[in-house]
């Protein structure tokens, strides 16, 4: 080994421990999801409240899925027999790979996972049976039943894992997946699929040479058949040589399966004239000269990890119209298991399934290979951006952070199982169910979902003012396959296209998208002359009105929906806030009667979805400014489908102090109970008086806000900015917004540090606003203008 090589595996080492030792012990940990505050929680959670789940579970245990959390919880078990490529290293030293599976489980498919390490050393003597192990290790795990939804056996060494596996799946009535065999069978074979579907190869004549014959391997080939390669084209080769008929040494009920009657005894001899290498071995296995000695174009599954049985790179020197996969991240097509086991269990839990059987299982991969086949997606491409993802040799498989594995991979399997009768909680609702599933990876889809769907009702033209930006073209691409707008992009015409078609995104100029180029652009005399007609007595000389419409995309966007040549506009994610503002106020202007805008963000976490306002704009604000901007916010609030609750936030408690901004909230509470006397509104309060009935009560018993506040209105812009930012922090939240309040024209300004998805939030929230906007102008807008927006 190098001196590099050497000092990179010790860094990596030193990283591993440290990030499996801090901030705390171990990588999973265990939280409640019921308040326990109170006495009366504690009656509830525990005695007496407890006995009566208990007593309806007696009655039917199904009712175990409604009153605890077993269906959506998976232990992940193992002996420590065969871990990773660690070998035999016992219960204890296998937990790091345990917890790390439960880890997989709740990232990839929020299934909650405990790791269950048996020490079978403890259970029976050294020289014990191989039967008597299997039938305790047996015994041990169907004892766990009651509380589990499903069990993922993992690193159980071959073949005790075959008939653990087999024994298990007969005497339990949850699904049982033994990852090694299964996990890697289905993404291999899908890859296989697609590999077929490329090469246009008969698998029926296609022969295939195996490197390994433990869980993994036996698996894949019994799964590959199912996929049409014949039994008799496959030869198994081991640490012994070929797998023949009539061999004696290390042969076991599995690999008997796959003997066959051949003279060949090396995986050298074997290779010859083969079209597929099956690697689940050990790193070296293969040369190149072998390799050589193959079909035309094979494929290449070389998947001992963390080193191949041989790399691409020696693989390509002589095979170089060869297909590669690999178990390794930093090669194309990755054979991941984490591609396959969390979304199988999410799909097999969702139903209440009693077992995962071969239809669930080839339902997994026929998803899998079809969401490779698919137009990879704008949010796919952002985390992958130094890859070109189009299906085809260099992209058999999916990658394991494509969202849409949660959505595809256990609807087709919790179909499988409801077609195969092993659901015992049948889906009747599978587009609630699809949505339900976005959740996992767009957070604010329970949220967004109403505004979504009334945006998709009727998309509107909606300008884009830094339509060069990456983030904002992908946001882009997914709006316009969310079909919630008509976009136009402000910026360089040769930039946008050339960035897109790199980004692989499917945007068209004159298709799906309008380009306005500052550079180039027939009307650019026109719009100078508009923008100085309405600025002239401001400041702005014709001279410098030419310069904005060449180089201030803002003026650009704003002039465009003040002359109705667009419906919104979306800016801010490149520059300061305030210049935006200023730019669209003395534009588009304000709505009749408000005095100052305002901004409003949204914030989801596990709690809830709270609206901060104002978070950008006034430094401090009048009485008459917060009235105006709490009448707004309720007004946007609502139209996320949410009844507004509002506290009017102060240091003052219900007239507990007399200071000045005390007094500001005081009388804003008034004014606003004056003017919309239906609104759930109190104040001035503390915010844990705003968040919690009970402290509420004991201060205020009279107060006329009921439940938890969902909408904060705060005294000044610092304390808004910094409640918002803190508790997003704190809270893991993720944010929406800002939302513009009270401009003339629906419009909105967001920040540099928007992700794609928030600028498709507000998308569909600009979209939303213009179709409001134009019902409550419909009178007023005049014919010609009527027909420019269709």
């Amino acid at each position: 080994m190098s001196k590099k090589s050497k000092n990179s595996k010790e860094a990596l080492w030193k990283d591993a421990l440290d990030y499996h030792r801090l901030p705390e012990p171990g990588k999973v940990a265990l939280k409640p999801t019921v308040a326990l505050a109170t006495q009366r929680d504690l009656a509830l959670a525990y005695s007496p409240g407890v006995a009566a789940p208990c007593e309806e579970i007696e009655k039917d245990p199904l009712t175990a899925y409604d009153y605890t959390s077993k269906g959506n919880l998976v232990a992940v078990i193992s002996d420590g027999t065969a871990v990773l490529g660690l070998g035999n290293i016992g219960a204890l030293a296998s937990k790091p790979v345990m917890e790390g599976k439960s880890v997989l489980f709740k990232k990839f498919a929020n299934i909650d996972s405990v790791d269950v390490e048996v020490d079978m050393n403890t259970q029976m003597d050294e020289d014990a049976a191989r039967e008597e192990y299997i039938s305790r290790f047996v015994d041990i795990v169907a004892s766990l039943e009651p509380t589990y939804g499903g069990i993922n056996l993992e690193d159980i060494k071959a073949p005790e894992c075959f008939e653990i596996e087999k024994r298990l799946k007969e005497r339990m009535n949850i699904p049982v997946f033994h990852d090694d065999q299964h996990g890697t069978a289905i993404i291999v074979t899908a890859a296989f699929i697609n590999w077929l579907e490329i090469t246009g190869r008969d698998p029926s004549k296609l022969r295939l040479v195996a490197s390994g014959a433990g869980a993994s391997a036996i698996s894949c080939l019994n799964q590959l058949m199912g996929a049409g390669l014949k039994r008799e084209n496959i030869i198994v080769c081991d640490r012994a040589g070929v797998v023949y008929k009539g061999r004696n040494e290390s042969m076991d009920p599995q690999k008997e399966k796959f003997a066959v009657d051949t003279e060949l005894r090396t995986i050298e001899e074997a290779l010859e004239g083969a079209d597929i290498f099956l690697g689940l071995s050990a790193a070296g296995a293969v040369k190149k000269e072998w390799v050589k000695k193959m079909a035309d174009a094979p494929l290449m599954l070389t998947l001992a990890n963390p080193t191949p049985e041989i790399m691409p790179e020696e693989t390509r020197e002589v095979k170089p119209d060869a297909i590669i996969c690999t178990g390794r991240s930093d090669y194309q097509n990755q054979v991941n298991n984490v591609l396959c086991f969390p979304f199988i269990f999410r799909g097999a839990l969702d139903v209440g399934a009693t077992k995962i059987n071969e239809e669930m299982k080839q339902a997994c991969v026929e998803a899998i290979a079809k969401l490779a086949r698919k137009e990879v997606a704008a949010e796919v491409a952002s985390v992958y951006s130094d890859e070109h993802l189009e299906f085809g040799p260099d992209y058999l498989i999916p990658k394991p952070f494509d969202p849409r594995l949660i959505v595809d991979l256990p609807i087709a399997v919790a179909k499988a199982a409801m077609e195969s009768g092993v659901a015992t909680r049948p889906i009747e609702d599978f587009k609630a169910y699809e949505h339900k599933l976005m959740q996992f990876f767009i957070r604010t889809q329970l949220v967004m979902r109403p505004i979504y769907n009334r945006a998709m009702e009727d998309p509107k033209r909606v300008v884009y003012c830094e339509g060069e930006e990456e983030h904002v073209l992908q946001a882009v691409q997914i709006a316009l396959d969310e079909r919630i707008v008509k976009p136009i992009l402000i910026g360089r015409e040769k930039v946008i296209v050339t960035r897109a078609k790199k980004m692989g995104l499917r945007l068209e100029v004159g298709e799906n998208i309008d380009i306005v180029d500052p550079e180039n652009d027939n009307r650019y005399r026109e719009y100078w002359e508009h923008y100085h007609q309405i600025m002239e007595r401001r400041g702005v000389t014709p001279a410098m009105a030419r310069d904005a419409l060449r180089t201030n995309t803002t003026v650009i966007g704003a002039l465009m929906v003040h002359r109705g040549e667009a419906d919104s506009l979306i800016c801010g994610t490149v520059g300061r806030y305030r210049d935006h503002l200023k730019d669209i106020i003395d534009i588009i202007g304000l709505k009749p009667g408000v005095e100052t805008p305002a901004a409003m963000n949204a914030l989801l976490n596990s709690r809830g979805t709270y609206f901060f306002c104002d978070t950008q704009i006034n430094p401090d604000p009048s009485i008459a400014e917060i009235s105006e901007m709490t009448l707004l916010a309720s007004e946007e609030v609502a139209r996320f489908g949410i009844k507004p609750k509002v506290a009017l936030l102060s240091h003052s408690n219900f007239g507990s102090n007399d200071s000045e901004v005390a007094f500001k909230m005081r009388a804003a509470y008034q004014d606003i109970r004056r003017r919309d006397p239906s609104l759930e509104i109190d104040g001035e309060m503390h915010a844990d008086a705003a968040l919690v009935e009970k402290i509420r009560s004991a201060v205020m018993p009279n107060s006329t806000l009921e439940g938890q506040a969902n909408l904060f209105i705060m005294p000044n812009v610092e304390a808004s900015n910094i409640a918002f930012n803190m508790t997003k922090i704190f809270s893991d939240g993720i944010s929406i917004g800002p939302i513009l309040l009270g401009a003339a024209q629906p419009v909105h300004i967001l920040t540099p540090s928007v992700s794609s998805r928030g600028i498709v939030n507000v998308t569909s929230l600009a979209t939303v606003g213009a179709q409001v906007f134009d019902e409550e102008n419909a009178d007023r807008i005049p014919a010609t203008l009527k027909s420019a927006t269709k």
